[in-house]
């Protein structure tokens, strides 16, 4: 069934373009315990591919902050025969490079001033002597000549994700070089790389008003909890991190069963697995670290964050709720929708629309994860002349009336079809499908629970959003972050 038509359709007459998808999806699990994903679709000669490693910022030790989103980084950077050109001179200078930044840390921590100088200089002629080796950009290269498209990754606090897509007749040279990238990978540029992400650190949240207060927010809301710490770790964590920390959280967690590999597109999944035997086989099986435990402490009263900073003021609300593999997850998401989504959503009713109150607002049904416990946030930049409590007063209202009042057929089934249509948008995509298998695989044991949304959100009734949000909007799983304009009064909580 064309996507087009199946927007407008209801669930049942698409259900058979439903099975008609989940037929053309395979999976296969090697011997060491790296699992493949195949979904086979012939309208192009193009494939999207996808590694999904089930580890993300959760996983990091306290003081190492910011350890898998580096690694994210430097995974670009090649291995032995990729990105340099002469491996066995270059690596006594890279193993040089950390010796002298733990020499240097040494003689600041002692006071040293004249031999952290010393030694400083030294580094500097010594990275200048490795960077002589190394072809910058190598890895990306090779993909752009050979038509690859999309090259990038993302780190989450749940997962780290590598992806870009080739032609279909590039799917052996897909296999070559993703499997080096983590069978053999060079940590080069790691002080390089690592003065571009504490760059990055500073745009997302040091200079970002609203980034520094979703940084304490989430401290306050999740107190000693993976989530509760920045994905991209803190300034001092990031300085601090060494060559060995990656090397050690790489060896730790990049084990083949903690990685999935999506194939979306114009592939015969024999050859498919024929290939991924003969490269990604070579996988040693390693010893799974044990999985991070996350239980969120329950909140038994409401949190609130102050911040004073030179900015419009910001409003935000984070509520406890569970996983993604409780059973209501899908009401979450039709509250969700009710809520924000579209120029019909409640939120954009009455502060946009009707009022001019805020500027902008956006909610997320799970943050900043959702593979454990995770916060329903919600929030909204206040207009010209208007403030937080304003904000506050209509956050209050439409969760109260979620609480007391049936949402209408009309309003449920406008929100199922919008539901539908964006399942239905991403079935039809490559680089969409690639994503949400490997998601769903890690998350909730099994790719073909993503299949069972549609239904699962076909079922949510007025009574079942009344009960999610009596449970969800209490005073006690509430945690308010204030973000305030410098010159404006701070007022007693409301």
């Amino acid at each position: 069934m064309p996507v087009a038509l199946a927007q407008t359709a209801s669930s049942t007459n698409i259900q058979p373009y439903i099975d008609r998808v989940k037929n053309q999806i395979t999976e296969f699990t090697l011997d060491n315990g790296m699992k493949f994903i195949v979904m086979e679709r012939h309208q192009a000669p193009v494939v999207a591919f996808e590694t999904y490693v089930t580890i993300g910022a959760a996983y990091e030790e306290e003081g190492k902050t910011g350890a898998a989103h580096f690694l994210e980084h430097l995974a670009f950077k090649g291995t032995n025969r990729i990105g340099t050109t002469n491996y066995r001179a270059e690596k006594p200078l890279l193993d040089r490079l950390d010796r002298l930044f733990e020499q240097i840390e040494a003689a600041k921590a002692a006071n040293r001033t004249e031999e952290a100088n010393r030694l400083q200089q030294e580094f500097a002629q010594v990275r200048q002597e490795a960077t002589a080796f190394v072809r910058q950009n190598e890895y990306g290269q090779i993909v752009e000549q050979a038509g690859g498209v999309g090259l990038n990754a993302a780190t989450s606090a749940d997962a780290t994700m590598y992806f870009y897509s080739f032609p279909a007749n590039k799917l052996e040279l897909w296999m070559s070089l993703e499997s080096e990238r983590f069978l053999d990978p060079v940590f080069r540029e790691f002080y390089e790389e690592k003065d571009v992400i504490l760059e990055e650190r500073r745009m997302r949240t040091d200079n970002s008003p609203i980034g520094k207060m979703i940084e304490q927010f989430l401290e306050t809301a999740l107190p000693g909890h993976p989530y509760g710490r920045p994905v991209i770790g803190s300034e001092a964590d990031i300085r601090g991190l060494t060559r060995q920390d990656i090397i050690q959280f790489f060896d730790t967690y990049y084990t083949p069963d903690n990685m999935i590999a999506t194939v979306v597109g114009d592939v015969d999944p024999d050859r498919v697995k024929e290939l991924a035997q003969a490269y990604f086989g070579r996988y040693k099986v390693r010893s799974s670290a044990p999985d991070v435990q996350a239980t969120l402490p329950k909140q038994t009263q409401p949190k609130e964050v102050l911040l004073q900073l030179p900015t419009q003021p910001w409003y935000m609300e984070g509520y406890q709720r569970p996983a993604i593999t409780d059973p209501d997850e899908v009401v979450y998401q039709v509250i969700s929708s009710i809520l924000g989504d579209g120029r019909t959503a409640r939120l954009y009713q009455s502060l946009v629309l009707n009022n001019q109150l805020a500027l902008d607002y956006s909610i997320s049904n799970s943050f900043p994860g959702d593979r454990y416990s995770n916060l329903m946030l919600i929030y909204a930049l206040t207009g010209p002349g208007h403030t937080v409590e304003e904000i506050a007063a209509v956050f209050d209202a439409e969760f109260n009336r979620l609480k007391t009042e049936p949402v209408t057929a009309e309003e449920l089934d406008r929100v199922k079809t919008q539901s539908r249509a964006g399942l239905l948008q991403t079935l039809a995509s490559n680089e969409g499908m690639a994503s949400l298998l490997a998601e769903y695989e890690a998350k909730t044991g099994s790719w073909r629970n993503l299949f069972e949304l549609i239904p699962a959100i076909e079922a949510v009734t007025p009574a079942d959003i009344q009960r999610v949000a009596q449970a969800t909007f209490r005073p006690e799983k509430q945690t308010i972050g204030k973000l305030l304009s410098t010159d404006a009064p701070v007022l007693p909580g409301r």
